[in-house]
């Protein structure tokens, strides 16, 4: 886990090492262990370590195989690396290192481009390649690993972050009007290759990027996700067997591939505690943590989950910690979170993870996360009622997802920055592919592929990762997600939801866990829309900053302020539609508007 950056320069010029540096220091806070730069004609690398695997200085990247003539900076996990290296020692392979970064260079070597589809893991790379003059750019399957770029006439940079490549300036930061619809209409999703700013895109998932000399740029995707069913029925026991196998396979991967103590981050809800079940007969003295909230008063929301995350840490007796944090400091650390955020991001468990991983990485480097198992088995409520709602798939989904139609959109965004439904299209689109046998088989493969990149993996890799903590995902193994993608809906949905996981867990964990309703973990400073929380976004709305901008039809920014808290203000998914507005602003006063001048 580490943060990457670079620049390919395609007017002969050397790149400019002075950008690199502002782009490493921008990502120091993801690699606090070792810091390296490497240059080669039109090419240079910029690294930040976080050690987890091979703790030593053979591993510091950028990595250099002299012998080979490849260069590589890499961010993230091969959680089969030694399967991999065995096999590339019996080619004949030999290594410098003991970790997974080397083993992506020997691939590469072996097998090429294709190296991607052996790996897994969450991972970004690039990788020069001396001998033709190549760049060649990778994303894992589901973008766990970020990658951003910024492309211009005469070069190409890359990191880790946006705001890394905003530090090296040059950067067209005009807003992108089709991003922006999708930011306000899928939970601040922004799916790939945009950003809200023209100048910054990503490498969607399962893709590659090649840069050769004669400046053809080439472009696949290695792997996607095919939501049919199988050749074969599978009866339900079969089914629940191969889950069970499967989820303890990936477990066990996340586990094995580290060289420092791995804990959990138990929520208390079904998925955490799974891993916890699965982790303990693994791992002597396992470390779980757990956060909550200050309450807001009697009989408002419980802001915590430690009722049930008690429970699991008591049966299996982990070593475990419970942090309690009061309203103050979320409003006090609100603004570090946001200056933190690669791309503005609405969800509450923004702040949470931020605080959270702050006290967790003074313990522990890695840690496991259930994020991924209620899109990949669906455990969300508005996968029922999707499926009960007649009409066209998009009809399906939009009415239960969607934060806001099209007609309010317009009512809200100021004229220069209207584009048609643009976000519509997308949706029809991507649930319109093949491979896909009923509705919510569509639903499920846009979820994992598509939506679940920018909420809530993103913010899994970003909040955490400003700490230099690790977070891995088991139920987003690429292999368990097929296999749940192959699975008739009728048998996720089963009992609620989640059935083949609550099935696994039945004798594991304890039924008063499993049998919950599920949770949708609230901080209450930032889920009621009043007091400190309403006075700074009415601050931020009324800016000059935000008059300037013009973004906001100034009719609805007031009629939001006038009654903040009325129920066709809140989405059903995500919370107040104020927070929407003034979240971006500020991101965008803190992130775009101070920006550096490049020299």
């Amino acid at each position: 886990m580490c943060g990457i950056c670079g620049e390919l320069r395609f007017d002969g010029a050397v790149p400019n090492m002075a950008a690199i540096g502002r782009m490493s220091d921008q990502l120091a806070r993801r690699g606090p262990d070792h810091a390296g730069t490497y240059q080669d004609g039109a090419l240079a690398f910029g690294h930040r370590r976080l050690s987890i695997i091979d703790l030593s200085s053979h591993a510091h990247q950028p990595m250099v195989d002299a012998k080979l003539q490849l260069t590589l900076v890499f961010n993230g996990t091969i959680y089969n690396y030694r399967e991999l290296r065995a096999e590339l020692q019996a080619r004949g392979y030999q290594f410098f290192s003991e970790g997974d970064s080397e083993v992506i260079l020997k691939a590469y070597h072996a097998w090429g481009e294709q190296c991607v589809t052996r790996f897994k893991g969450m991972f970004a790379f690039a990788l020069w390649d001396q001998r033709s003059s190549q760049l060649f750019l990778a994303r894992d399957r589901f973008g766990i690993k970020p990658l951003y770029l910024n492309q211009t006439s005469h070069r190409l940079r890359f990191a880790s972050s946006l705001p890394a490549l905003l530090a090296a300036g040059d950067v067209d930061t005009t807003l992108d009007a089709v991003a922006l619809h999708h930011h306000f209409t899928l939970h601040t999703v922004v799916p790939a290759p945009r950003t809200i700013l023209q100048g910054v895109r990503k490498l969607p998932p399962a893709s590659t990027l090649r840069f050769d000399p004669d400046g053809t740029v080439t472009e696949q995707v290695f792997w996607t996700l095919d939501a049919t069913r199988p050749a074969q029925p599978l009866t339900e026991t079969e089914w629940l067997a191969a889950t069970r196998e499967q989820l303890a396979q990936s477990v066990k991967r996340r586990l094995l591939a580290a060289d420092v103590p791995v804990g959990v981050l138990l929520s208390g809800g079904l998925d955490s505690s799974l891993l916890v079940g699965l982790l303990t007969d693994q791992v002597a003295d396992l470390r779980t943590f757990s956060i909550g909230f200050e309450d807001v008063g009697a009989g408002s929301e419980k802001a915590d989950e430690f009722e049930f995350s008690d429970q699991i840490a008591q049966h299996f007796h982990t070593r475990h910690q419970q942090f309690s944090i009061p309203n103050h400091e979320v409003m006090e650390r609100l603004p570090e979170a946001v200056a933190q955020m690669t791309e503005p991001m609405v969800s509450h468990d923004v702040i949470a993870f931020y605080l959270l991983a702050e006290r967790v990485a003074k313990e522990v480097k890695v840690v496991m996360s259930g994020q991924g198992a209620d899109e990949v088995f669906g455990g969300y409520f508005w996968y029922p009622e999707m499926d009960r709602t007649p009409g066209t798939p998009l009809e399906r989904f939009s009415q239960h997802y969607f934060d806001r139609d099209h007609a309010e959109y317009l009512q809200m965004i100021a004229p220069a920055f209207q584009v048609g439904d643009v976000t519509s299209e997308l949706i029809a689109s991507e649930l319109g592919k093949p491979r896909a046998d009923e509705f919510l088989d569509q639903v499920w493969r846009l979820d994992a592929t598509t939506l679940i990149v920018d909420d809530p993996v993103k913010r899994v890799d970003n909040m955490p990762m400003a700490w230099g903590l690790e977070v891995r995902t088991p139920f987003l193994d690429h292999e368990l997600v097929q296999l749940a993608a192959h699975m008739p809906p009728g048998l996720k949905l089963k009992e609620g939801g989640k059935f083949p996981l609550k099935a696994i867990a039945r004798g594991l964990i304890p039924d008063s866990v499993i049998d919950r309703p599920k949770g949708y973990f609230p901080v209450p400073a930032l889920k009621y829309v009043r007091g400190p929380f309403l006075d700074m976004m009415r601050g931020i709305l009324m800016s000059e900053a935000c008059r300037k901008r013009g973004l906001y039809q100034r009719d609805y920014v007031n009629k939001l302020l006038a009654n903040p808290e009325a129920p066709e203000h809140f989405t059903r998914i995500n919370g107040s539609k104020l927070w929407h507005l003034a979240l971006l602003e500020w991101w965008l006063q803190v992130h775009v508007d101070p920006l550096p001048a490049a020299p």
